[in-house]
């Protein structure tokens, strides 16, 4: 059972996704939150699989709640899906940063954000190739050259590296391994050990260890 918390101020929005998780039999609702303040005394309280966190709230916003979220290590366990209504570049690179596994549009289809839900609670991260790219492409070189890179980077093998370039195209497994002639599982192996070495909550880290480092693969 995958046991999640929702938060949004918009009460409209909190039934639909109520009414949602509440179909499924692999879900469990354990609470619901309607600004970031007390969206991080739910997590606090309930310790779910997954949080679906609105962006933009009244008081202590979903980026200032996932900040303090991912900064507490007794909440390792939850893993947040930040929910909006526009793709902005800039509330995806901050949220990344601040440790988000991925993002859903409120508009979104329902299979959709039930996908989003499974996804990250398996410890992948949802992240779309288009989105991945334009963080890429608009923040890459400024991390590069102005943000020092993960410790633990020294640490990986030349094939961990090519791997972490390659999460950083958003690409899934199954498509690396296709590009690269592997099989999934050794690229799984590889992706898991360069997560280890590097501290990396998930693969959505991941991207931001790749960009800062500049170790992400030229634009197609």
């Amino acid at each position: 059972m995958i046991r999640v918390a929702l938060a949004d101020d918009q009460p409209v929005v909190r039934m639909g996704l109520r009414v949602l998780i509440d179909r499924e039999d692999d879900l469990e609702l354990v609470g619901e939150a309607d600004d970031g303040r007390s969206a991080l005394e739910l997590v606090r309280r309930t310790h779910p699989d997954v949080l679906l966190l609105d962006i933009r709230m009244p008081g202590m916003d979903g980026l200032a709640a996932l900040r303090e979220i991912t900064a507490d290590p007794t909440l390792a366990g939850t893993r947040v899906v930040m929910v909006t209504t526009c793709e902005s570049d800039q509330y995806v690179f901050e949220a990344l940063q601040a440790g988000a596994s991925g993002f859903v549009l409120k508009d979104a289809e329902p299979t959709e954000l039930l996908r989003a839900v499974r996804v990250v609670a398996a410890g992948e991260a949802l992240l779309s190739p288009s989105v991945t790219r334009r963080v890429v492409s608009l923040f890459g070189r400024h991390l590069a050259g102005g943000t020092p890179p993960a410790p633990g980077l020294d640490a990986l093998t030349d094939r961990e590296r090519e791997m972490l370039g390659w999460v950083a195209t958003g690409r899934s497994n199954e498509e690396i391994a296709k590009e690269l002639f592997l099989s999934p599982a050794t690229v799984r192996t590889h992706i898991s050990r360069a997560m280890g070495k590097l501290g990396a909550r998930d693969r959505a880290q991941l991207v931001v260890f790749a960009v800062r480092a500049g170790l992400v693969l030229p634009e197609e």
